[in-house]
This record gives C-alpha cells, structure tokens and sequence, in this order.
C-alpha cells in the first residue's frame, strides 16, 4: 500500500505534461506519487478518490489539484453513460518551471497563490470542472504554445474559484533535496510511519531536542508528532478498508497499530466512526444511484 514513485515524461516540444485517459472497464486503484502538480478532470465516472490522508467520493465533472509528492489515487465504481469509457483528463506540471514562468507577472500572481494552497490538494465543485470541460478537451488538439496559453488561462480561472475545499491534512515536504530539520523530519515519518518511532530517535533526525522538535512540528504543522503520525496511518488505513476487503485486524497491524482496540478508538476520534461502520458507510455511499445521475448526451454526458 506505499504509494509507488510514478514516472511523469515529457515531450520535445513541451515544458509540462498531459494525458486523455479513457478506460472502458474501471479507473484501478494505483496508490502513486510524484515531484509533479497534478490537475485532474474526471468526467463520465464515478467512484472513490484517495488524496493523502483524505478519503471521499467522486462523480462526474471532479476536479482536484494535487500537490507534488502527495500520494493519491482514484478508484471507480461504475460509469454513468455505459457506452461512454471513464475518462480522466490529466495534466501536470513541475513546481520550479511554474513558478519560473510566472515569476514577475503581477497578472499570475494569485495563480502562484493557487498552487501554495494546492500543497494537500484542492477540491472544486463539480459545476467549476463542468464548466472548465470544453478547455480541458480543447488542449490536446493546440499547437504547444496555444497549449501552454490555455494551461495558465484554465489555472487563472481556478484562482479565481471560492469553492476550493482543502483535501489532505499531512502533507510530505514538498522538496527531498531541502535537508532543513522539517524535510528531514517529514520524510523520515513517510517512509517509517507504520514502525514505532521514539520521539528520542526523532529527535536525532531532526537534530534537535524533543522539546524543540514539539515546537518545531506545532509551528509547522500545527500539531504534534503523534496528530501527524495518526493522519498518515488512518490515512492508509482508510485507503485499504475502502478498496480491499482484508480483515480489519489485518489492516490495523499492516499501517502500525499492534492493539486493535486503539487502532479503533484512533480511527473513530479522526473518522468519527468505527472502521467496520467506515467501510460499510462509504461502499455504499459509492454506489450511485441511477435516478440521480444526469442522462447521457448523444456522445457521452454532458
């Protein structure tokens, strides 16, 4: 269940990245991430989204904006025109590169605002994707430099959106190569946050005391050590209890709970309910509901 590092290439005559996923049978659950933003338009499809520690339901016209590093995923339930495939618009982009071409121009300033937000990932109501959809298609048939205009005048509009709803709440660093005391930190919790972690030994990686690496973590993060741990398990607990059907017993030793019991009562203090009430709940809040669904146009939905 650790997400895996996924390769983003890039073309010759491009500075970022874009693909027109259509799939006929499902959107598969693959946990991944990447140093890469990414901009995702769902269309036609329905199911579950997994961005860091954050779980919930998607449908058709989700738009999400993740930040880079962040491990994330989709899984789909079903589609909603059954001759149409799911489709996933996808573009990404490198921090370093956007904030280089947008450095200087006052007019891009509160896209640079967008993508610092967009760290935890960013959510948009489905009106917003709907009505970004004709740009979002319309790319892949622009010469590059059309390409790349239409890419900051979709990004502009989405600065512009008050409807952005903040996903994840543990958000790894944001630069592996940034050894500063918090980096360090962090991605020593990614990669060890299912083992047990003395504060003593953390301590030494951040390089600090652990009275200064308490203050240090509420600075940045705005709780403790262990909130952050907490996040980061029930997080992938969440992930395997919503797209597997392995024991909860098995899922509770898997992301670092060696008592069941705590694993159930941390779960239910951050999810509100038990695990076994969690994935009966959310399995049958991903089912759609055919009366609810909007008809399909001639060529798909709308």
């Amino acid at each position: 269940m650790r997400p895996y590092l996924e390769h983003v290439s890039v073309s010759d005559d491009a500075s970022w990245s874009l693909l027109n996923r259509r799939l006929d049978d499902a959107i598969p659950f693959q946990w991944h991430h990447h140093p890469e933003f990414e901009l995702t338009l769902t269309l036609n499809s329905v199911g579950q989204r997994f961005v860091g520690d954050s779980v919930g339901n998607y449908a058709h016209g989700d738009l999400v904006l993740v930040g880079p590093n962040l491990p994330h995923s989709w899984a789909s339930q079903a589609k909603i025109a059954q001759d149409g495939p799911h489709v996933a618009l996808v573009f990404w982009f490198r921090r370093e590169w956007i904030e280089a071409a947008i450095a200087g121009s006052v007019e891009l300033q509160p896209v640079k605002a967008l993508i610092d937000r967009a760290a935890g990932g960013l959510a948009f109501r489905p009106e917003t994707g709907l009505g970004l959809r004709q740009d979002f298609e319309a790319i892949f048939g622009l010469p590059p430099v059309e390409k790349l205009l239409s890419l900051f005048s979709i990004l502009a509009r989405l600065a512009e959106a008050k409807d952005a709803k903040p996903l994840s709440r543990t958000v790894p660093p944001q630069d592996s190569g940034n050894r500063s005391r918090l980096d360090r930190t962090l991605i020593f919790l990614h990669q060890h946050y299912v083992e047990d972690i003395g504060l003593d030994a953390l301590a030494e990686v951040a390089a600090l005391s652990v009275s200064g690496l308490h203050r240090m973590f509420v600075r940045h993060t705005g709780g403790s050590v262990i909130d952050y741990v907490t996040g980061l398990r029930i997080g992938d607990a969440s992930a395997r209890l919503s797209s597997g059907t392995a024991p909860i017993g098995f899922i509770a030793e898997a992301v670092g709970y060696r008592s069941l019991a705590n694993f159930n009562r941390q779960f239910k203090a951050l999810r509100g309910m038990t695990p076994r009430q969690y994935r009966a709940k959310f399995r049958n809040a991903a089912r759609p509901d055919p009366s609810r669904l909007p008809p399909p146009s001639g060529n798909g939905v709308s």
